[in-house]
């Protein structure tokens, strides 16, 4: 069932993803080498609870962290650890808060000290996609028109676009109908409406886009065990332009 927003639910999603920009913004001063992934989950944690939200990711379905951290060849889910960051990796950090009611949910790839010129490129594209799909999230277009143009910007690149997971509605529920994948065909899908709320997130991988689940249960990987980006953004479908609910800025602040 596809559940449309009103106004007043919207501005409910748009406190929430305030605190998770400036939850986001918080974690990254702290990604730099030396510091254990488990620690950032800790800073973002107490930040969240502190400005009056609750972590959406930590017990959903088990999960017993509040962000999924996901470094080089993780694509998703990978789990905070006593693993401690060095030059060179990049790393994803996917976080949702729920306040007063309502989720929102979004991703951002880091990398941490110097990385390789193809690496850079990988998670340019990446963001790029996701700008790209958010562009088509305007009111008489379709889920396909989003998912084509996410896959079309990272193809043209020889990127892979993983196809098995996929963004989704949001709102009071962390996952809500319709899917959103990142590849497809134009003019096809849902067609959208004022008041659809998308969290919009390509998943890239610098080689093929086949990924395995390690035996966790959470963590899923490239196959070819080369790195992948993931960005993220909630938005909500508008006439002419969509909405981003979300924000990178405090993100931008804090690496300045």
């Amino acid at each position: 069932m596809i559940v449309y927003k009103s106004e007043d639910e919207i501005a409910l999603i748009r406190e929430s993803a305030l605190i998770l920009g400036k939850a986001h913004g918080e974690i990254t001063k702290f990604v730099k080498e030396g510091i254990t992934t488990k620690k950032l989950d800790k800073i973002a944690e107490d930040f969240i609870k502190d400005n009056g939200g609750i972590p959406s990711f930590k017990n959903y379905n088990g999960f017993p962290f509040s962000l999924c951290i996901s470094v080089n060849s993780t694509v998703v889910h990978g789990m905070p650890s006593d693993y401690t960051l060095r030059d060179g990796d990049i790393i994803s950090i996917d976080c949702g808060v729920y306040f007063k009611g309502y989720h929102s949910d979004s991703a951002y790839t880091h990398a941490v000290g110097n990385i390789s010129p193809e690496v850079q490129e990988l998670l340019d594209v990446t963001k790029d996609s996701l700008y790209k799909g958010i562009e088509k999230a305007i009111v008489g277009l379709r889920i396909g028109d989003i998912a084509y143009a996410i896959q079309q910007h990272a193809e043209a690149k020889k990127f892979g676009v993983v196809r098995e997971l996929v963004g989704h509605g949001i709102g009071q529920n962390l996952h809500e109908s319709p899917e959103v994948p990142n590849y497809g065909k134009r003019g096809q899908g849902l067609k959208l409406q004022e008041g659809l709320v998308l969290a919009i997130e390509p998943m890239i991988n610098l080689g093929s886009r086949y990924i395995v689940q390690e035996e966790d249960g959470w963590t899923i990987r490239t196959r070819d065990n080369k790195p992948s980006a993931h960005f993220e953004h909630t938005v909500v479908v508008r006439q002419g332009q969509a909405e981003i609910l979300t924000t990178f800025d405090y993100i931008e602040q804090a690496k300045n």
